[in-house]
């Protein structure tokens, strides 16, 4: 359990999925989340207590990805179907889709102003396409292995990719070139991201690793080696400040980017950690994993300056003084494993919304209809046989009026 008022909290544990939960992204109205998973779904939380669950069906195989667009009207999927799938998040659960590549898709990115779509695929390839009209408008073809992840920067020039080739590469998309390629980590990289300035991108590696490059200088200012298996997946908090990472060693770390530490460790997953994001004001953040579990968790330290939060942390694990920054060398992993506050969670006793752990799921989209649309076709069946039946007694009538006495 959390041992502060300003320590992260469970709020809800989803339950729904019947397989790998693979990817979690909040709607920008904090009203909703979205979810994908092994089991070929995509669903869609609410987060008000007591409000049905949708579980979106098209995709023809595992769904890898999933990203509200920036006005969250609409959500973006990548499948092993090799298509992504364009859903509107309500009751009728309509949706479009486009094959995208000749391979899985693994990932896809909204740019910030909803306008584009970036995609890539174990076709080796990173893709720009025209987010309403669905149209390709240009690809990146440099990488020479499946491409893992792709993120547009918050300004939206630039494109940050990664790849089973263990490089991670930078790409503008206005000369439609690679201006930059890392090839730091031990392995390769699963995810990979801009932080919100798009002065940094942080690396989740299969090395156990989280790196983090000044792209502007071309090095590498932080590295941490605080899990022990592959990290899969990491999201910045909107400040900057910090980082969380899901790894398969069954736990959250988050990192404090300022002070270059380890700051909280959260155990609440039954099995290797697969996904996780803030919110888009960061006063949440989600995680989803291999045990088929999607919680929902309340970030509690952003709410206080951040200035005080780390003079709280630091009184209670009393760690060694920091390094700055700048004396991180870029190739010594830099541990703080023993120290920092480690929170342990049950998410069956331990989530603060119980009622919303087993929420009503209601099947939408393609081979379903909801209730609405059900009452709607009975209605119209209903009316076609009073119609035949009027005809025929209009028949009748006419044939009996047309005898000869």
């Amino acid at each position: 359990m959390a041992c502060a008022l300003d320590d992260p909290s469970l709020e809800h544990n989803f339950k729904g999925h019947k397989d790998v939960v693979t990817s979690v992204d909040f709607n920008p109205n904090n009203k909703q989340l979205a979810t994908t998973s092994f089991d070929k779904h995509l669903m869609i939380w609410n987060l008000k207590p007591q409000t049905r669950a949708y579980r979106f069906t098209g995709h023809r195989d595992v769904v890898m990805c999933v990203q509200f667009s920036p006005s969250g009207h609409l959500v973006a999927s990548a499948s092993r179907d090799k298509t992504v799938r364009l859903w509107t998040p309500n009751i009728k659960g309509a949706s479009t889709a486009f094959t995208a590549h000749s391979a899985t898709v693994r990932s896809v990115n909204f740019s910030s102003d909803g306008n584009f779509l970036v995609t890539a695929a174990d076709d080796k390839s990173v893709k720009v396409w025209n987010a309403h009209q669905q149209r390709f408008l240009l690809s990146f073809k440099e990488h020479n292995n499946w491409v893992r992840c792709a993120r547009f920067s918050p300004d939206g020039r630039l494109i940050v990719s990664c790849s089973d080739d263990r490089t991670i590469k930078i790409w503008d998309t206005v000369s439609r070139e690679c201006i930059n390629t890392f090839t730091s980590h031990g392995g390769f990289a699963n995810f990979v991201d801009f932080n919100p300035s798009g002065t940094c991108v942080a690396s989740a590696g299969t090395d156990n690793t989280v790196q983090l490059w000044d792209i502007r200088i071309s090095k590498l200012l932080q590295h941490y080696k605080v899990h022990s298996a592959s990290v899969n997946c990491l999201s910045f908090h909107p400040s900057g400040n910090y980082l969380i990472t899901a790894s398969s060693d069954c736990t959250l770390k988050i990192m404090d980017l300022l002070e270059g530490r380890l700051f909280y460790t959260l155990h609440g997953h039954q099995g290797p950690v697969i996904a996780v994001a803030f919110s888009r004001q960061g006063e949440y953040f989600a995680s989803g994993g291999s045990d088929a579990q999607v919680l929902v968790w309340k970030t509690h330290f952003d709410s206080i300056p951040y200035t005080e939060a780390l003079k709280r942390n630091i009184m209670r694990t009393n760690p060694d003084p920091p390094p700055h920054i700048t004396d991180i060398h870029p190739r010594i992993p830099h541990r703080h494993t023993t120290r920092s506050q480690t929170i342990q969670i049950n998410p069956r006793t331990d989530v603060a919304d119980m009622q919303t752990s087993n929420p009503l799921v209601m099947d939408v989209g393609a081979g379903f209809v909801s209730n609405h649309q059900t009452v709607s076709i009975l209605e119209q069946r209903l009316t076609l046989t009073e119609d035949k039946l009027q005809e025929c007694l209009d028949n009748k009538k006419t044939a009996l009026q047309e005898r000869p006495p």
